[in-house]
């Protein structure tokens, strides 16, 4: 059972996360956030810009600041990190064994990637760390107000994770800016083709999301033999080259997430 939960920066994630526990239910007493530029905090938030004095070890602490200010934010933090604390961290390409040396006596270590659809409890979640079953369980049940949590199986997954799901958001709003600005390019006023675009791609993930059928079946669904959208399809899938790009996209993410970690270790 999470008591008390220090939360150590609280931009647009960090936000984005609070906004989705508080939605859930969880009592806003619970939280201390500490952010020396957050102007101020949901209603029974406890916010601070300055680490609580005179306090020992919470029974949560995440970490939410920018990764590169570890080596100097450790200090700061380790104080309220005890034998019973859970350390969640959504620090990108900050790892474990990172984590572990800056906060040895933590009772558990987990990496959290999530994105800012935790504030509607739609995110997807990647999970890896150090955590018994109690640990774990305890993890769970403070994910499921955010979306779907997914644990990995190795923590060299996090990286590729970070750019499907934590950085995946972003690629999609290109795509709809870019499906919009063909549109725009085809004839029509841009503002009515960004209402379409963006209204066709909530509707389309909510059918994928609500249907027993994968995204390419659907797809192939849709479309009939020589009609108008599989003359579209057969665009996207000339050479691969949507395929392509989306490989490409996720692999220079996922190159630059592994670059972090190791600027992270080197660091420490």
């Amino acid at each position: 059972m999470t008591k008390t939960f220090l939360q150590f920066g609280c931009g647009n994630m960090g936000g984005a996360m609070l906004k989705g526990w508080l939605a859930g239910g969880m009592a806003p007493e619970t939280f201390t956030i500490v952010d020396p530029y957050l102007e101020a905090a949901p209603q029974g938030v406890r916010l601070l810009h300055a680490a609580p004095q005179g306090e020992g070890a919470f029974d949560v602490v995440l970490l939410g600041f920018k990764p590169q200010q570890l080596p100097d934010a450790a200090t700061t933090v380790r104080p309220f990190v005890g034998p019973d604390t859970l350390l969640l961290s959504i620090l990108a390409g900050v790892d474990l064994a990172t984590l572990r040396s800056a906060f040895p006596d933590a009772r558990a270590i987990v990496r959290v990637m999530p994105n800012l659809a935790a504030a509607l409890g739609k995110s997807p979640i990647a999970l890896v760390g150090e955590a018994d079953e109690a640990a774990s369980a305890q993890v769970d049940a403070l994910m499921a107000p955010l979306g779907q949590a997914e644990w990995l199986s190795a923590e060299d997954q996090m990286d590729l994770v970070t750019a499907l799901a934590g950085s995946g958001p972003a690629f999609v709003y290109r795509v709809i800016d870019a499906l919009a600005q063909g549109a725009a390019a085809l004839g029509l006023p841009r503002e009515q083709a960004d209402r379409l675009a963006l209204s066709m791609v909530e509707g389309a993930a909510m059918l994928a999301a609500a249907s027993e059928h994968s995204p390419g079946e659907l797809a192939r669904r849709v479309a009939s033999p020589g009609g108008v959208t599989q003359v579209g399809i057969d665009v996207l899938d000339k050479d691969a080259r949507l395929v392509s790009l989306m490989t490409d996209t996720l692999r220079g993410a996922k190159d630059r997430s592994a670059e972090m970690t190791e600027q992270a270790r080197a660091k420490t």
